[in-house]
């Protein structure tokens, strides 16, 4: 069953931008009424998704590192006994580059935690403050230094492809973010999705999104880079030394059961979706009257399982096994893909198969869009 847990952490000491619950801030929060809560949510979720060892542990949310690291102890003994821990289990904690967060970080590795990933988006001031970010350059720098002294796995990310921003200035950061020496990184896109704040500025013309070509071109220079320096991309914005992926995305990509506790943690498992309250008033209350924090849950349909696995495998430079997707969702390879359009781009070299296994090549990623839409055969896709 499940093979990765999210542990939704949902508190927040200062608005920011990092995520969407700045309602959830708090100067003090009960950590004893929080940790009960915890546990109980989790000991539900484990007769759910119990089984099977965990992978990887994902401490996540509003501000996971300024928990209490007694309490990360104490969630991380109650996982490991109810489910137990696979080898080389990979425990990371989420964290914003400050130096208040940063100096949890030594007791955060005692509590059980190895691996961190850092929010620090961009290398420069004047990016930071266009992000909204709360850190300078700087302090993000002088968190990622004190998260490489703690942990032995460090990852941290950031935003390209922004507005005006050319392939020397690109090479110019991406070439100081690997000296860092990391052995993972997140490099993300900058993208406007509708109904945010970018989406409003763009509408207001106060910046000009980067143009697809030059976005193309900055994307090309970033795997060129990352390969040659030992990290390729295992996934669309993913790279990663070999053995350095994130297990618990991985995970994901790979459409294996994941479990989630908290406020706002959603789970896939045993051919079921569930979300919890993302109030953490609400989340409270239904774990103190049902003893879980599960506000909706559904089944999940095999061709809607298959067509998720193939949405998400799909991004991995792995790719997938169309065999094997088709034996675990009782499903015709035929069903799976549109093998005639699947031909014609891999002749376009932008897609390969292997046997059963299929995959988006270097050239087609810029593209995975609108080519997932013409190889997942639509009824698959409207299911």
């Amino acid at each position: 069953m499940a093979r990765a847990l999210y542990i939704h952490w949902p508190f927040c000491l200062a608005k920011c931008p990092y995520c969407d619950f700045n309602s959830h801030v708090r100067d003090r929060v009960d950590h004893a009424q929080w940790e009960a809560a915890m546990l109980a949510d989790m000991r539900h979720e484990a007769t759910i998704a119990g089984g099977e060892p965990l992978g990887s542990v994902f401490f996540g949310g509003g501000t996971p590192s300024l928990m209490p690291p007694a309490l990360v102890a104490r969630l991380l003994e109650e996982a490991e006994r109810l489910w137990g821990f696979a080898e080389g289990v990979e425990i990371t904690l989420e964290g914003n580059p400050s130096s208040v967060e940063a100096a949890n970080y030594a007791d955060l590795r005692l509590a059980g935690i190895n691996r961190a990933s850092l929010g620090l988006q961009a290398l420069d001031n004047e990016t930071l403050r266009f992000l909204g970010r709360l850190h300078d350059a700087d302090e993000g720098l002088r968190a990622l230094a004190v998260a490489q002294r703690a942990f032995d796995r460090v990852s941290f990310d950031l935003i390209y492809a922004r507005p005006g921003q050319t392939v020397a200035q690109w090479q110019a950061e991406l070439a100081r973010a690997l000296a860092f020496g990391t052995g993972h990184l997140s490099l993300y896109q900058l993208t406007i999705e509708p109904g945010t704040r970018f989406a409003t500025m763009v509408r207001q013309r106060e910046f000009a999104p980067l143009d697809d070509d030059a976005a193309a071109d900055l994307f090309a220079v970033t795997q060129a880079m990352t390969a040659a320096a030992g990290l390729p991309r295992y996934e669309v914005s993913n790279h990663a030394r070999h053995g350095e992926e994130s297990r618990h995305n991985l995970a994901y990509w790979r459409y294996q059961d994941t479990a989630g506790i908290g406020p706002g943690a959603h789970a896939r498992r045993g051919g079921m979706a569930s979300v919890r309250h993302k109030k953490p008033e609400n989340w409270l209350d239904a774990v103190g009257e049902r003893g879980h924090g599960i506000s909706e849950e559904r089944p999940l349909g095999l061709a809607e399982q298959a067509s998720e696995a193939l949405l998400m495998g799909l991004r991995l430079s792995e790719g997938i096994d169309l065999a094997a997707l088709a034996a675990r969702f009782a499903l015709p390879v035929t069903a799976l893909c549109d093998q005639a359009k699947l031909d014609f781009y891999a002749a376009q070299g932008m897609c390969w198969q292997q046997g059963s296994r299929i995959g988006v090549s270097e050239a087609g990623i810029p593209l995975l869009d609108g080519l997932l839409a013409e190889l997942v055969p639509a009824g698959l896709l409207v299911a």
